[in-house]
């Protein structure tokens, strides 16, 4: 073989190399949590603005017994109500829990959180397992995340006013008991009502 050759060779052997390596560097992709590349996921900060600003709300009039400041949820019209003034009160639209899964009482916030991590009970994993869905133990709060924006957790129960990733929901009855409003909702929600604020569901 002449030399020509070999270094025509040599050449085409380069290019090939440096064209697999740009396959092998081709980014990763991300789906969920889910890192499909083998590569260590980036932190993601989740900011407000990643939300589309669709609400449900309105003022109206509204008599009710319970001091400014309470959450009336009305199961059959899936309708949350924040007392505002005497009188007066912010109506939402909300999911409610599906069949066999609605509860009726009075409770108070416990807690908020933005952006919350979802920790599925255990009797949920398993009730989901029968029926062949998995789903993981933990999910890291994010716009992909069940309990949306935020979460206003209600006594020491699994209970919970929450945003959704899923909000074609709203207005029906689909939840596992916990009370589920459009993002911007419970971001607006949130802001408005404080910690030991009463939360009645009728």
């Amino acid at each position: 073989m002449t030399n020509s050759a070999k270094h025509l060779l040599t050449i085409s052997a380069l290019i090939f190399a440096v064209q697999s390596m740009s396959v092998i560097a081709k980014p990763f992709t991300i789906i969920g949590t889910m890192d499909v590349g083998n590569q260590p996921l980036t932190p993601k900060t989740v900011h407000d603005n990643d939300i589309t600003p669709d609400t449900t709300r309105r003022e109206m009039r509204f008599t009710s017994s319970l001091p400014i400041g309470s959450i009336v949820v009305k199961t059959k019209l899936r309708k949350l109500y924040f007392i505002s003034a005497s009188g007066q009160a912010i109506e939402y639209a909300v999911s409610v829990g599906r069949e066999g899964f609605s509860w009726a009482g009075r409770s108070s916030i416990s807690r908020k959180a933005e952006w919350p991590d979802w920790r599925p009970p255990p009797q949920m994993i398993e009730r989901e397992a029968a029926g062949g869905h998995i789903i993981p133990t933990l999910v890291k709060g994010g716009p992909s995340n069940p309990l949306g924006a935020r979460a206003l957790y209600l006594g020491t129960s699994d209970y919970r006013i929450h945003g959704t990733d899923k909000p074609w929901t709203i207005g029906h009855a689909s939840s596992s008991g916990c009370i589920r409003m459009m993002n911007a909702d419970i971001i607006e929600l949130y802001r408005l009502a404080k910690i030991g604020a009463v939360v009645v569901v009728q």
